[in-house]
């Protein structure tokens, strides 16, 4: 698998990515994605090493300060949910999905889940006290994070810079090995949790 260490490689396009990636379409993705065409695709990094996500601002499921390491982390299947707080998407699926997953796998031993809010708009409004609100309102007990982006220079945050994000909601599943398995906007649930208790069978 390729390793991703910078934003200039993160930020290219071209045969590179399409190259490093071996990964077939899993059966959860979403229908839209089924029928996608087999073009090198716009965002995302399947197929690549998962990049490790350093933040300053980390919470359990408690409001307390947490940490959260995709290095640590190797070994567990980690399902990452980045989101916005202002977007109408994260809250009609995302939400939803991340609150199934930590339903169904939140402290199962080779399982790890994270939320991050990765800002690259409306900073007013998507800011660090609302990850709590969110946590609260949708009864998330995994850890989430914070990654505001730079507001005076529109540069949005590391996260989704690392991880070729095209914006929220954006999800992600990683291998135990570390390897990015999925990642895209939206996935059919019910199919990603059949997959996921296969893996861990």
């Amino acid at each position: 698998m390729k390793k991703i260490y910078n934003r200039r490689s993160i930020l290219k396009t071209g045969a590179a990515l399409a190259a490093g990636s071996s990964m077939g379409k899993l059966a959860f993705a979403a229908e839209e994605n089924e029928t996608a065409s087999e073009e090198l695709p716009k965002y995302g990094i399947e197929g690549y090493v998962a990049p490790e996500i350093s933040l300053d601002y980390w919470i359990d499921g408690d409001g307390k300060p947490a940490e959260f390491s995709i290095e640590k982390s190797k070994g567990k299947w980690v399902f990452l949910k980045m989101f916005q707080n202002w977007c109408p998407g994260c809250h009609s699926s995302g939400f939803p999905t991340l609150k199934a997953m930590c339903d169904e796998f939140y402290g199962h031993e080779k399982v790890e889940i994270a939320a991050i809010q990765t800002v690259f708009e409306g900073y007013s409004t998507n800011t660090q006290d609302k990850v709590r609100e969110l946590q609260l309102r949708y009864d998330i007990p995994a850890v989430m994070g914070h990654d505001p982006g730079d507001e005076e220079s529109h540069i949005p945050s590391l996260t989704m810079i690392n991880y070729r994000t095209g914006g929220t909601p954006w999800l992600v599943l990683i291998s135990p090995e570390g390897n990015v398995v999925f990642n895209n906007f939206h996935v059919n649930r019910t199919k990603l949790i059949e997959y996921l208790k296969e893996q861990l069978a």
